[in-house]
């Protein structure tokens, strides 16, 4: 039998139950599995629709830093919608801050926002798809 292939970006954050809440509000998110430490640290997976992404408190003893420990993020998300305008409101109505409002251009509907953990989300469509 074969496997069938995926990736998921794997987000660390700094208070991750914040960031499940936020994620909630902001993309509609529905928590699919959920991890806490008796220390109160989380592991959650998250669905925005099907499309899955992790993320945990940052953990510098296993190299996983977040965006507020190291200054900015090497990583930017790409959420694809069918509505940009509208997700990207409703981030910014839960907290994030807008980068670049929607708008077309290289063949996309697209903006961009920040979290307040300090991951970038793009998030549009391409155009004619």
């Amino acid at each position: 039998m074969q496997t069938k292939y995926s990736l998921a970006p794997m987000l660390s954050v700094r208070n991750g139950k914040r960031a499940i809440e936020f994620y909630k509000a902001a993309f509609a998110a529905a928590e699919v599995y959920h991890f806490e430490d008796p220390g109160g640290a989380v592991v959650s997976r998250l669905s925005i629709a099907g499309a899955e992404f992790w993320l945990s408190d940052e953990s510098p003893e296993h190299g996983n830093f977040s965006p507020e420990t190291v200054h900015g993020s090497t990583t930017r998300l790409i959420l694809t919608v069918p509505d940009p305008d509208a997700v990207v409101a409703q981030a910014i109505a839960a907290g994030a801050q807008e980068v670049f409002p929607v708008a077309e251009e290289h063949g996309w509907r697209l903006g961009r926002v920040l979290d307040p953990f300090g991951h970038h989300w793009e998030i549009g469509y391409l155009l004619g798809s």
